[in-house]
């Protein structure tokens, strides 16, 4: 616990200092940056013995502020979220050093390596606070720091739209969450976490009230669907290491809070884990068909954090059922997926999103259909997002398969209940997860094939170069980081246990006894991982051995048919997907505007496609639109004078007063 505190301090004191040496380009990046790498260091030791202890440390202290207290305090639940924060979050800040250098010269890096830091400090605090009101007060901190962070370019339109849709987004969930902070500390009397807990406030009616607050309230920072249109506007704009940290860590802040929620109910309603089941398999499968559809590359990235935040909602509901059903099998593989999955989605998409951004740094643009060739100039820049790519889309043996292994076997052991009611949502989980998997492969093959295979369709492309080593370092760290975990699975899981136990209330004796059932498959992959690994080593050395005499050369072999290709013999990204968003048209509603070949030698032709947010547009924009012309008629209202306005708040007031004397 003194090493997370002393880790909060140190990146907040930091910050202030980076902001006040903001006109000192070199030493305001090196400060910022050096605070949060060493919280960082700190804050993983500290948490990674929390997490394999089990134990708890708490800290209570009175404050001044007439409601709650600071109540801190770190269990393996909080354990697993804040490893994955402060891994990030250092690695982003090693990254963000090089990456914001073009921009000292006309912009503070002071300011907004400050915002950076608070926005891990604040994170950190949402995932150890133990009071509501401390809760609350670190998680407006939290929106307010990544609001500034996104507006970073501000002097671009479309940048502030992100941030101002962001920040309304993000204060309509806390207004969910401060009613239901405020029925609960009504039912408990305060609002400690610790006295919600032994209550078990999250019963009968009012209980299911809860939870939906809450799934609304969190689920909009999380960026479940329909609430998640925030989230392909914002990441898109912040700074790519922005970008990696806000994807990879701050939704998670989300997922947190309502399993926070959830362990204070004493035994879930049933159909709580059907919603989560339905919410987290829309969110996979329309996030990945949206991302499909993307011709922006980090928007592409952003659409997938929508998907994964889906699997992760899917295994919670895999819990959920579990736990109603009194089936230990599907609680413990359910959430354990859900967890590992937290941990594997920060580090995967933090290295797709870090990869994007060295591309972005290059070659200043984002459009996937101005790409290509880029493996060639960019070798660890393609490597890092080729192993990504192969990650996010669940591909053995790396550590995204992993994870969703433990949920398809929690939904393998559901599907052969005889109750038709545990039976037919673990049925639909497979399906789904197996549709999602399929989708971002396609995606990921777009994505990686565009941008980095054939031939360079713009001077940019022609012209890009690989990335420093600072910005190199943390994708190194990334990439092995996926391996790792897909190797060493077993143990990996096993770790899980303590934070399973706290969220499902099984002994971790029970916790563990069902993951063992899941350990074979895991061994099993993880073996032939190995052996995989050791062939490719085996016939690299064999061939260096064969080769290191010889004078070695490239020679074109078959070429086709053409000795010179061009950008124009390849596919574009739009042509590329076209099958697939033509079968899905209904759902993304894609406008096509295409010139077709319609000679033998034909001359100009092209395909372009634009693929608008559906909740977005045919619903957030029509409410909105019609929010604001209600209010339009409440102008009159404004006289422009301060007597009136004070006329306003008297009457205000004695309304007030009134009703509460009455």
């Amino acid at each position: 616990m003194l090493g997370i505190l002393t880790g909060i301090i140190i990146l907040l004191a930091s910050g202030f200092l980076a902001l006040l040496i903001r006109g000192r380009r070199l030493w305001a990046s090196y400060v910022g940056a050096g605070g949060v790498v060493a919280a960082a260091v700190l804050g993983v030791v500290s948490s990674a013995r929390i997490l394999s202890s089990g134990g708890v440390e708490s800290l209570r202290l009175a404050w001044a502020l007439p409601l709650g207290e600071l109540h801190v305090s770190v269990d393996a639940l909080s354990a697993v979220f804040l490893l994955a924060v402060f891994g990030m979050s250092g690695l982003s800040a090693v990254y963000g050093i090089e990456y914001l250098a073009p921009y000292g010269g006309r912009k503070p890096l002071g300011v907004s390596w400050f915002f950076f830091n608070l926005l891990a400090a604040s994170m950190v605090m949402v995932l150890v606070a133990r009071d509501a009101v401390l809760f609350l007060i670190a998680w407006e901190t939290m929106s307010l720091a990544s609001f500034f962070l996104v507006a970073f370019e501000n002097e671009r339109a479309e940048v502030r739209e992100a941030a101002w849709t962001y920040l309304v987004a993000t204060h309509l969930g806390t207004a969910f969450l401060l009613v239901m902070f405020a029925l609960l500390g009504r039912a408990a009397g305060c609002f400690d976490f610790d006295r919600f807990g032994e209550l078990k406030l999250l019963s009968g009616n009012m209980g299911s009230v809860l939870f939906i607050l809450a799934l609304v309230g969190f689920g909009t920072k999380a960026g479940f669907m329909p609430v998640h249109v925030w989230l392909p506007e914002a990441h898109p704009a912040a700074p790519s290491h922005v970008s990696a940290l806000m994807s990879g860590v701050m939704i998670k802040t989300g997922i947190y809070g309502l399993v926070r929620v959830l362990t204070w109910a004493e035994r879930p309603v049933w159909w709580w884990g059907y919603l989560m089941v339905a919410i987290g398999l829309t969110s996979g499968v329309f996030g990945v068909l949206f991302a499909l559809a993307q011709h922006d590359l980090k928007r592409l990235l952003a659409y997938h954090s929508v998907e994964n935040i889906g699997i992760i909602g899917t295994g919670i509901g895999v819990g959920l059922i579990g736990m109603s059903f009194d089936l230990p099998a599907l609680v413990v593989l359910g959430f354990s997926g859900a967890f590992l999955h937290v941990i594997n989605h920060a580090i995967f998409k933090g290295l797709l999103f870090l990869a994007a951004g060295a591309v972005l740094h290059e070659t200043g643009t984002r459009n996937i259909e101005r790409l290509g060739g880029l493996i060639k100039s960019m070798p660890w820049t393609g490597l890092a997002f080729f192993v990504g790519a192969a990650a996010i889309c669940g591909l053995p043996p790396l550590n995204g398969f992993v994870s969703e292994l433990l949920i398809y076997l929690g939904a393998f052991n559901g599907a052969k209940s005889m109750a038709a009611l545990v039976a037919a949502p673990m049925l639909a989980v497979v399906v789904g997860l197996a549709l999602i998997g399929g989708l971002a492969a396609a995606c990921f093959a777009k994505a990686f094939g565009i941008v980095f295979q054939g031939e360079p369709r713009s001077e940019q492309a022609a012209h890009a170069h690989e990335c420093v080593g600072l910005m190199r370092v943390p994708m190194l760290f990334l990439a092995i980081g996926c391996a790792l975990i897909g190797l060493f699975g077993p143990w990996v899981v096993s770790v899980l246990a303590p934070a399973v136990e706290c969220v499902s209330g099984l002994p971790l004796s029970s916790v563990a006894g069902q993951l063992a059932t899941s350990m074979r498959p895991l061994t099993l992959v993880a073996g032939c991982g190995v052996v995989l690994i050791m062939l490719g080593a085996g016939f690299a050395l064999v061939r260096w051995r064969l080769l290191r005499h010889r004078s070695v050369s490239t020679a074109v072999t078959w070429d086709c048919g053409y000795v010179r290709p061009t950008a124009r013999m390849q596919y574009t990204a739009s042509s590329f997907a076209q099958p697939l968003t033509a079968l899905f048209s209904p759902v993304l509603r894609t406008a096509r505007k295409a010139v077709a070949i319609d000679d033998v030698f034909p001359g100009h032709s092209e395909l372009e496609t634009h693929t608008p947010d559906v909740a977005g547009e045919f619903l957030f924009r029509p409410i909105f639109s019609g929010v604001g012309a209600l209010f339009s008629r409440l102008l009159w209202l404004q006289q422009g004078r301060l007597q009136v306005y004070i006329l306003y708040v008297a009457i205000a007031l004695v309304t007030l007063l009134v009703w509460k004397t009455r």
